[in-house]
Parts: C-alpha cells; sequence; structure tokens
C-alpha cells in the first residue's frame, strides 16, 4: 500500500516562525507543553486553529476561537472569516459561522475539500 501525504515532508521553521510573528497568534499551553494554537491575520482571517489530538473537547479551541474573535472586532471587524476543514466545518458552524462556499484546494497534488466561512459581529 502506497500512502501520499498532502504535507511537505521537510518543514521549515523559520517559515512557520515568520507567519506566527506576522499575526497575531495564541498558545495554549498545559503543563508546559504546548496543547494547541490559533492565529488571526487582521483584521478579520481566522487563519489557523489547532488542537492537539490528545487535548480536544476540553474547550481549547472554543477559548482560542473566543479571544480571536474579541480580537477581530477591537479592530473594528463586522465579521470573521476562516477557510474550515470538513473536520471543522461542525465546530464553526456550532459558533454561527455559515458556509460561503466550498472549495478545493491543492495541497503536494491532493486535492482536499474546505469551506470558506463566516461569521458576522
Amino acid at each position: 500500500m502506497y500512502l501520499r501525504s498532502w504535507a511537505p515532508n521537510a518543514i521549515d521553521p523559520s517559515i512557520w516562525n515568520r507567519s506566527f510573528l506576522e499575526h497575531q497568534t495564541l498558545v495554549a499551553i498545559e503543563k508546559d507543553q504546548i496543547v494547541g494554537f490559533a492565529d488571526l491575520e487582521e483584521p478579520n482571517y481566522l487563519d489557523r486553529l489547532y488542537v492537539h489530538k490528545d487535548y480536544q473537547n476540553r474547550g481549547i479551541a472554543t477559548l482560542l476561537c473566543d479571544k480571536l474573535e474579541q480580537t477581530a472586532c477591537s479592530y473594528k471587524a463586522t465579521d470573521i472569516e476562516t477557510h474550515a476543514s470538513i473536520t471543522a466545518r461542525p465546530f464553526f458552524e456550532h459558533r454561527g459561522y455559515i458556509v460561503q462556499k466550498e472549495q478545493q484546494v491543492n495541497r503536494q497534488g491532493i486535492l482536499l475539500t474546505n469551506y470558506v466561512m463566516r461569521k458576522n459581529f
């Protein structure tokens, strides 16, 4: 069996670091371990929201998302947008985000479905 990954084999930490520094980035830490992170591209694009699989369903994503939505409001944004994966879509719908469109994105030659979603304040 051959499996292909949509994630690159080599990850350049400097690229990730630069991206996090250019955004409003939050990191959730429990007992000195990073358990999640999220970031907002000003003024209103929720770029990434991740919680470690062992720490899901504990309110971490909700806390991160709450804070980033508050940050977007502080920038005088009237809405917030994200591109949610299939698995993240229900989380965002529960928070009041509405699907604007379904789209296919190409990652390392693999097409992934995600949803442009928006929440008005």
